[in-house]
């Protein structure tokens, strides 16, 4: 994967101001302004919003500064700015009299370099068009930010990638790179390995495919609680023999990127070097089409010895997860996080921005929520109703891996993973989509690293006392 510059540098003198303003503050910070200032405003029909900004030129023709509406708390994407502004060096100036405060500041800087993001593997970028860079906000956390920023770009890339050249053979590769990068260890069981090794239903789904399917096993860390993270890495989804039509098929590159935000987060937190033991385990596979391919009545045994009726072999995600969930819980972590793009019927019901959140646990999943809101990495929580349980019943096996109807798709997806987590005393799955549909600021369309960062202030709340 390329690597990205961070557009904030140390700059002295000379870079343009940009003046962030409240809803609040708006009418006394005008009335202080310059009349030219004010006027030009005007002018423009301006009103100040969050996130909305207006380029206040000289006299003679150059920029004064930036006008920028933010939050009463200043939020990331507030401050998106560094592929839309003209190309200079530019400052934070003092909110309404008063400085931003050191997470406020954090949150610019992360902002700014996160709207710099372009996937250019596969076309000419223009050399006409750079982002904008900003001065360092002086209290800002650089480490993090830097952290930050790397990983972003990690996981968009893998996202964004295509399926012809991100198979599971090349994943894992770049999972290996960046275990070796951080210092951590790293092990893979691939192919018949797997069924050896009891990772029945890992195998199953990606049997059919050209490059064979596997598990990456990432640790990091030698003392300390158990933090192990978990991420559905389907690199194709053709649906299987139970195929999914061209449009189901068009985004389907991106069903890997679960496994890709929990690398991102595994590289975030081995760089962090929290006081942890960090696990990552990464099943990848390529949901194909094959004489070779799972079928529809099947019986997979999984990790854990229970039999599963494949009811449908598009419901191949819970599969992969259910195998390594239940590797991850015969260690007992202090806290075990899984993220899957895994429902359409999480999507239906909270729509492409807003993840679902399962917990065993409500400390953890009030902790996490309000961290979501916090950082502006949203989630909401949904329930793990044992009432639905017995949708999952199959006549012949242990369980099916599909409910026998269209109802609760993504709490009985949930409950299904939950037959594997039977240890762990702390359990968070996240069924998110992963993709922004459309541009907003910040975030170009295509792959977004979603609740990455709302996991890793949780995890650095709970564990983050330094080594």
């Amino acid at each position: 994967m390329a690597k990205q510059s961070i557009p904030l540098v140390d700059v002295s003198s000379g870079a343009i101001p940009i003046w962030p303003v409240t809803e609040a503050s708006a009418k006394a910070w005008l009335a202080a302004q310059p009349a030219a200032v004010s006027e030009w405003l005007k002018r423009q029909g301006f009103k100040i919003k969050p996130g909305k900004f207006q380029v206040v030129p000289t006299p003679k023709g150059g920029i004064a500064g930036i006008v920028l509406g933010v939050s009463a708390t200043p939020r990331i994407w507030d401050f998106a700015l560094a592929d839309v502004l003209p190309r200079g060096r530019y400052r934070l100036a003092p909110i309404s009299g008063s400085q931003i405060d050191a997470r406020a500041q954090t949150q610019a800087a992360l902002g700014w370099a996160l709207s710099s993001y372009r996937f250019g593997r596969y076309r000419k970028t223009d050399p006409d068009h750079a982002p904008a860079d900003l001065q360092w906000p002086a209290r800002a956390d650089r480490a993090y930010v830097a952290r930050a920023h790397g990983s972003f770009t990690l996981v968009r890339d893998l996202i964004n990638t295509p399926a012809g050249d991100l198979g599971p053979a090349d994943f894992a590769r770049v999972a290996l790179q960046v275990a070796k990068d951080v210092g951590a260890k790293a092990t893979t069981v691939i192919g018949q390995n797997l069924v050896r090794r009891g990772f029945g239903m890992i195998h199953g789904v990606g049997k059919g495919a050209s490059q064979e399917p596997r598990l990456v096993d990432l640790r990091w860390g030698r003392t300390g609680p158990r933090v192990t993270l978990v991420g559905k890495g389907v690199c194709f989804d053709t649906g299987g023999l139970d195929l999914k039509s061209a449009d189901g098929m068009l985004l389907m590159k991106k069903d890997m990127a679960g496994a890709a935000i929990a690398l991102g987060l595994f590289r975030m937190l081995a760089d962090a070097k929290f006081p942890i033991r960090l696990r990552a385990l990464l099943p990848m596979a390529e949901n194909s089409v094959s004489a070779e391919s799972f079928r529809p009545g099947d019986i997979l045994t999984a990790r854990n010895g229970l039999t599963v009726e494949i009811g449908n072999t598009d419901a191949e995600g819970r599969l992969l997860l259910g195998d390594a969930l239940a590797e991850a819980d015969l260690e007992k972590p202090d806290l075990l996080i899984d993220f899957s793009t895994l429902t359409g019927a999480a999507r239906v019901a909270l729509g492409p921005d807003l993840p679902a959140m399962y917990s065993t646990d409500d400390a953890v999943a009030a902790e996490l929520a309000a961290l979501a809101e916090r950082e502006a990495d949203p989630l909401w929580r949904m329930p793990l109703w044992e009432g639905y349980m017995d949708m999952l019943a199959s006549k012949i096996a242990d369980t099916n891996n599909i409910s026998g109807g269209s109802f609760a798709g993504s709490i009985t997806a949930a409950l299904f993973l939950k037959k594997f987590v039977a240890a762990s005393p702390r359990w968070v799955h996240l069924d998110l989509y992963a993709w922004n549909p459309k541009p907003k600021p910040g975030r170009p369309e295509g792959g977004e690293a979603q609740t990455m960062r709302a996991i890793y202030r949780l995890i650095e709340q709970r564990y983050g006392g330094r080594r």
